[in-house]
């Protein structure tokens, strides 16, 4: 976070080519499958390999390599990126898993996401993530103004979430910020499979968080940590796996966000990276028969008493955004809330972030695990505001944080 963040003139060090900006840089649904079936954090027909990326090293090799992901396709890079234009946590999340944090110049509500992501490395020696004095770039609008002056080597955002979200953006602009500064390097609409941009459509692949943090591995030459870090994501579901209680022994939950005498709602068990902590775990869905057109729907208060789930995962709630003390609150003194299953027997939970990462991601399965089934993988000893992630005893840790950390710091 030192000059990088200055946004001074750095060297352009890629050559984006086969980056079909034209029609296919953004849009965006396909589907993939990282090897672990539907308890996977996502679904999809995708062989997961990385988009043939032609390096496989850690981070110090030198020479050019390619990237790929779509909607932009394969990108060439003469040497490892360094100034990094971050949107949402989950690509600050992958920088800081795969040592390459420090060049991150901007994040979406950094203040929110940057003091959670810190929650959950409070148990990693050794790794933090330096937030502040980060720029919020979707706050006012994205700019190519503001690109112009960050000058950044490459852009983690999709490019078909500008085109498709402010009208002063087509796919001419995107083109013109990746010959100029750098290449776009994400995939916005994996995380609840919605369309992308018309001029992004027909190349669009869906992915799971898994395989987006593949591909912004092989961006950092860093396939070996990922390689390692996915090692134990693989276990941690492996295990939740096996000890899941049969299907009609799961608990009704509902996934939402207390609203002003509403409830916004998001699904548990559809496909995309959003639900990367709660579809591993299978609980019964209360709200599976609504729908909504958009990337998550509302309901009212007597809607969610006529679903009455056993459990209510309030989203954000590890936030510093929402009090989970609040919002129990709240529904106690609501003359319908009252009334919830899950109010009366202390079951409204704080839940994690949607835009989650890879580190994210494994604290927020043990996390969720332990709300759902606490027979099966010990109690959940709750969430207390503004303070970081609960201590867990040792053996009812459900993933190994000093194996993490040594990932991390680059020590394996």
């Amino acid at each position: 976070m030192d000059s990088h963040r200055n946004g001074g003139p750095s060297r352009r060090q890629f050559v984006a080519t086969g980056i079909a900006l034209g029609g296919a840089a953004l849009a965006g649904c396909a589907s993939e499958n990282d090897g672990n079936g539907e308890n996977g954090d996502g679904n999809g027909d995708t062989d997961g390999n990385g988009g043939e990326q032609s390096s496989s090293g850690n981070g110090s090799e030198s020479g050019s390599y390619t990237a790929s992901m779509a909607p932009v396709g394969e990108v060439e890079f003469d040497s490892v990126p360094e100034n990094l234009f971050v949107t949402y946590p989950q690509y600050a999340d992958m920088a800081v898993a795969l040592g390459h944090d420090e060049g991150v110049n901007t994040l979406f509500a950094p203040e929110m996401a940057g003091t959670t992501m810190n929650k959950f490395y409070e148990h990693l020696e050794g790794v933090s993530f330096e937030w502040e004095g980060l720029s919020n770039p979707l706050e006012d609008g994205l700019t190519k103004e503001q690109l112009y002056e960050l000058d950044s080597d490459i852009h983690f955002l999709d490019p078909s979430y500008p085109v498709k979200h402010n009208d002063d953006w087509d796919e001419s602009d995107v083109d013109e910020i990746a010959s100029s500064l750098g290449p776009w390097f994400g995939n916005f609409h994996s995380g609840v499979h919605s369309d992308p941009a018309d001029a992004y459509a027909d190349d669009y692949e869906y992915y799971t968080l898994w395989q987006i943090f593949e591909r912004v591995a092989a961006v950092f030459r860093e396939q070996e940590r990922y390689e390692e870090l996915k090692a134990v994501h693989d276990d941690l579901l492996a295990r939740i796996e096996s000890d899941l209680p049969p299907e009609e022994e799961r608990p009704t939950a509902a996934r939402v966000t207390l609203g002003d005498g509403q409830f916004f709602t998001y699904h548990l068990n559809t496909p995309g990276f959003w639900q990367a902590e709660t579809r591993p775990l299978g609980a019964n869905d209360a709200l599976a028969d609504h729908e909504w057109s958009g990337d998550w729907g509302t309901i009212d208060y007597e809607t969610m008493l006529e679903e009455d789930p056993d459990v209510i995962l309030h989203l954000w709630g590890i936030t510093s955004r929402y009090s989970i003390d609040n919002v129990r609150e709240t529904l106690e003194d609501h003359p319908v809330g009252s009334e919830l299953t899950a109010v009366q027997n202390d079951r409204v939970v704080a839940g994690g972030m949607r835009y989650q990462g890879p580190i994210m991601n494994l604290f927020q399965l043990e996390m969720t695990a332990k709300q759902l089934y606490p027979d099966q993988f010990g109690e959940w000893p709750g969430y207390e505001p503004g303070q970081p992630y609960p201590d867990i005893p040792s053996d009812e840790q459900l993933f190994d944080r000093e194996r993490v950390a040594e990932i991390v710091r680059g020590e394996f």
